[in-house]
């Protein structure tokens, strides 16, 4: 709860599995190369392979992407967007681009806003998307 992991999708996907069918699932996404194992000393640890890294940046930026959408539905402050600092580059990145594919003007107000908490990289790719989406706005 305080790590918010039950706002996770995945968050329990497996409950109704047995531990045995949970490890051989665990299992299974190594040996094919989505995860692997570190150790922090004696402690494992399951990380994303590249392989298995693009398949979660893809998924997670479509969740935060429907998290904006829900966002520009009512009233949001830059309080609201400190959920995106300090996330992955790459994964900021990925968003970033399918808000512009969204072609969808109703996050012009939201992407102002996150503007004004990121830092400088991420501030101009949210400016070229802004002037994507405004350049796709019928003037008035």
């Amino acid at each position: 709860m305080e790590l918010k992991l039950n706002a996770c999708p995945a968050f329990g996907y497996f409950s109704q599995l047995d531990h045995v069918a949970i490890l051989a699932r665990i299992d299974w996404v190594i040996l094919n190369g989505y995860l692997t194992i570190e150790y922090s000393g004696r402690l494992p640890l399951l990380s994303y392979t590249p392989q298995g890294w693009e398949i979660e940046r893809d998924t997670y930026s479509t969740e935060l992407l429907k998290r904006l959408k829900d966002l520009c539905l009512g009233k949001c402050t830059p309080d609201d967007l400190t959920f995106l600092k300090d996330k992955n580059r790459s994964l900021i990145l990925l968003l970033l681009d399918k808000i512009a594919d969204s072609k969808d003007p109703a996050y012009i107000h939201v992407l102002e806003l996150w503007k004004q908490i990121e830092y400088k990289k991420v501030r101009e790719r949210i400016q070229q998307v802004i002037l994507v989406l405004q350049e796709l706005t019928p003037s008035e």
